[in-house]
C-alpha cells in the first residue's frame, strides 16, 4: 500500500485543525453552562480579594451563569495556584493571580507547577502601588533622611512583612539594596497585622497598600514618605515617588490578573477576555478600583503573558541580589 503524499498530509493536517477550531468554536458558544470558581491564594478582605469578588460580580452578569470566589490562603498563594494548574482544563476554575505570586519560582524548588508553562493568561485587570510609612516616632521625614538613618544605626530599623516573597518583603528588599543599608524584616501572619504593629509602634516602617492606611495617614498614626510604584499614585498626589525621593530606579508595584489552567479551549479564553475587557472598562468599575487605590488595566492574553514574564524574571534577579530563601 503506497504512503501518502505531502499533499494528503497536508490535506489532511488541513481538516484536522479546521475540524479543531469547529469544536473549540462550539465550546466557546455554549461556556458557561455551569458556576465558575475563581481561586484567590489570600484572605477576604485583601486586595486581591477585593478585585476577585469585584470581577466575579461583573463576570456573573455578562455570561450569566454564578462566578463563586473561593479562597484558598496559604504559602504565598501556591497553594490557590497548585489548585487550579491541577483542576480540568475546560474553564471553569479560574485563578486571581497577584504580581508576588511570580516571585514564588524563584524561592521554592518544590513547586509542582511551573507559572508560565501551566497556567493561561486571561488578562490583566488592574494595577497598584504601595506606601512607604513610618510611625511618627522615626525620625525621618522623607527617603533621604529614612536611608541616613539607618546607614547611622545599623540593623537598628526594622520593617513589618507578611512572610518571604511577598510585596513588602520585596519592597523592602530593594530599599535595602539600592540604598545599602540593612533594615531588618519583622514577620506577620497577614497585610491586616503589618498595619497594626506599624501604628502600634513594634515595627518602625511598612508597606501597605494605599487603601489600608489612608484613614491611618489623614489622622497622623502614620507618616507617609513615598509611594513604590514608577510614578505618584492619584489618590496621594502630593506623596513622591522613591525614584524622585533619592533612589533613582526604584520601582515595586503590584498587579492582579484572572488566569485558567493550560490546555482550556482558545475560544474560551478569547471570550473570557473579551468579556473582562468590556465589563471593566466601565465607569462603575473604574470608580471601584479608584477608590482601593488601584488603576484599571486590561490587555491582550498575549501581553499578560509577557507582563508574566517579565515579572518572574526581575522577582528571580531581585531574589537572587539579596540572598532571600524561603522559610
Amino acid at each position: 500500500m503506497r504512503e501518502p503524499g505531502l499533499g494528503v498530509c497536508r490535506l489532511l493536517a488541513g481538516i484536522a485543525a479546521c475540524a479543531g477550531l469547529c469544536v473549540d468554536d462550539t465550546l466557546a458558544q455554549s461556556y458557561p453552562v455551569k458556576p465558575i470558581h475563581l481561586v484567590v491564594g489570600f484572605s477576604a478582605g485583601s486586595g486581591s480579594d477585593f478585585v476577585a469578588r469585584l470581577a466575579a460580580k461583573k463576570l456573573s452578569e455578562q455570561l450569566g451563569q454564578t462566578v463563586i470566589v473561593e479562597n484558598r490562603t496559604g504559602a504565598g498563594g501556591t497553594i490557590a495556584t497548585e489548585r487550579v494548574v491541577t483542576s480540568p482544563a475546560d474553564g471553569y476554575t479560574l485563578l486571581m493571580m497577584t504580581a508576588a505570586e511570580t516571585a514564588q519560582p524563584a524561592l521554592r524548588s518544590n513547586l509542582r507547577y511551573n507559572v508560565a508553562r501551566d497556567l493561561a493568561p486571561v488578562s490583566l485587570l488592574a494595577t497598584g502601588t504601595f506606601v512607604l510609612v513610618v510611625h511618627p516616632s522615626v525620625p525621618a521625614r522623607n527617603v533621604k533622611e529614612l536611608v541616613a538613618l539607618a546607614r547611622s544605626q545599623p540593623g537598628k530599623l526594622n520593617y513589618a512583612s507578611s512572610g518571604v516573597g511577598s510585596s513588602p518583603h520585596l519592597a523592602a528588599g530593594l530599599l535595602n539594596m539600592m540604598a545599602k543599608v540593612n533594615i531588618v524584616q519583622v514577620q506577620y501572619k497577614g497585610a491586616t497585622e503589618t498595619v497594626v504593629a506599624t501604628v502600634a509602634g513594634e515595627v518602625d516602617i511598612s508597606f501597605p497598600s494605599i487603601t489600608a492606611v489612608r484613614p491611618l495617614l489623614e489622622s497622623g498614626k502614620l507618616r507617609p514618605l513615598a509611594v513604590t510604584s514608577a510614578k505618584r499614585a492619584s489618590l496621594l498626589p502630593s506623596i513622591p515617588t522613591v525614584d524622585e525621593s533619592g533612589l533613582p530606579g526604584y520601582e515595586r508595584s503590584t498587579w492582579h490578573g484572572v488566569l485558567a489552567p493550560e490546555g482550556v479551549p482558545k475560544g474560551i479564553i478569547a471570550r473570557l477576555n473579551a468579556v473582562i475587557v468590556k465589563a471593566f472598562n466601565a465607569p462603575e468599575v473604574k470608580d471601584s478600583l479608584d477608590s482601593q487605590g488601584l488603576e484599571l488595566q486590561t490587555n491582550t492574553t498575549e501581553e499578560f503573558a509577557a507582563l508574566i514574564r517579565k515579572s518572574i524574571t526581575q522577582n528571580t534577579e531581585l531574589i537572587r541580589m539579596t540572598g532571600t530563601k524561603a522559610e
